[in-house]
């Protein structure tokens, strides 16, 4: 059971509280940054520049240890981890926070909510990302940033042009409610997996197919084992940067004015990388000439949003009318 595994990982934190609460740091404060995918990815990125960026600006006050690859945690076990004391630091995907009771986040789910990253920015760099992370607090949970990874691609083992293109299929999605009521929409069968397995259940068969933006595909080497992937970039795939709150509010000031300079300046860093090592993914994996890549018509288009766009008011009452509203009045053009 995940609980007991972490409640050997918290002496360590007990420790750590004694060491915050004496009148001096005479050893480095370990910060654990956890995360799901590759080193080479946007977010693997940003969180290497993070750890060089927190090093340099507390002057070593601060140990931050990086590990990515679901390494110390699966996605479906790194939040709980994280409000134990197990590990400081996440950038979990933001569907994550439906199962802890904070469904407005799967608003980021919404399929073709985004029209651009210029509108994706006036939420997340704006008041309703703020409001948003003020309702973790309560879970034990400080928000500090948001990461973009990119807008997705849909793949499979066959051509997905149109919405009937998806009938019967099974697509991994991440756990969201929204997820499923988009894949619901197209008629497909949505199968809920971790990032980690992924690879290995398109190469047996286990699922058909998944929504991924090119550097997550890329990089897990998915293009391999999917014949087919259409440029839908339907819906938005990001992270918010979180840490346990008991052990950011525990922190000396200057350490953590320290730590909020490095943040600052590692998500300037990984959202002015993602679009390009998206587009440097796609030109590989079509390069490799595995994977056949379809770009949408208009006409088929209009299909796709006219199929998913039910989904926006079948997920109301779940992530809320005053968010969902929220955000579309913020991204008005």
């Amino acid at each position: 059971m995940l609980t007991r595994r972490i409640l050997g990982a918290l002496a360590g934190a007990t420790a750590l509280s004694l060491t915050l609460a004496a009148p001096a740091v005479a050893e480095p404060i370990v910060l654990k940054f956890s995360h799901v995918v590759a080193p080479d990815t946007p977010k693997g990125k940003g969180a290497a520049k993070f750890e060089e960026l927190a090093e340099l600006y507390t002057d070593g006050a601060v140990d931050v240890e990086v590990y990515p690859n679901s390494q110390l945690y699966k996605d479906k076990e790194e939040l709980e981890a994280l409000q134990l004391g197990a590990v400081q630091m996440l950038a979990p995907s933001l569907a994550k926070f439906g199962p802890l009771g904070v469904q407005d986040f799967e608003v980021f789910d919404l399929p073709f909510i985004f029209p651009s990253y210029e509108a994706l920015h006036k939420v997340t760099q704006g008041d309703v990302g703020k409001m948003l992370f003020e309702k973790l607090e309560d879970k034990g949970i400080a928000g500090l940033a948001y990461w973009d990874n990119g807008f997705k691609i849909m793949s499979a083992n066959s051509p997905l042009h149109v919405p009937d293109d998806f009938l019967g299929l099974k697509m991994r999605i991440q756990s969201s409610k929204v997820l499923e009521a988009e894949m619901n929409a197209l008629g497909a069968v949505p199968q809920v997996m971790a990032f980690s397995e992924v690879y290995q259940a398109l190469q047996t068969g286990v699922v058909d197919g998944t929504e991924n933006p090119p550097s997550n595909m890329y990089t897990q080497k998915m293009n391999e084992v999917q014949s087919d992937a259409t440029l839908s970039y339907h819906g938005y795939l990001g992270y918010a940067v979180i840490v346990n709150k008991q052990f950011w509010d525990g922190l000396p000031e200057d350490v953590r004015a320290g730590l909020e300079k490095a943040m600052a300046e590692a998500t300037d860093y990984a959202n002015g990388i993602a679009k390009e090592e998206n587009d440097k993914a796609l030109a590989a994996m079509m390069e490799t000439g595995t994977t056949e890549f379809h770009e949408l018509t208009d006409d088929e288009r209009a299909q796709w949003i006219e199929v998913l766009a039910p989904v926006h008011d079948e997920m109301a009452d779940r992530i809320g009318a005053d968010t969902i509203a929220a955000v579309k009045a913020a991204t008005a053009e």
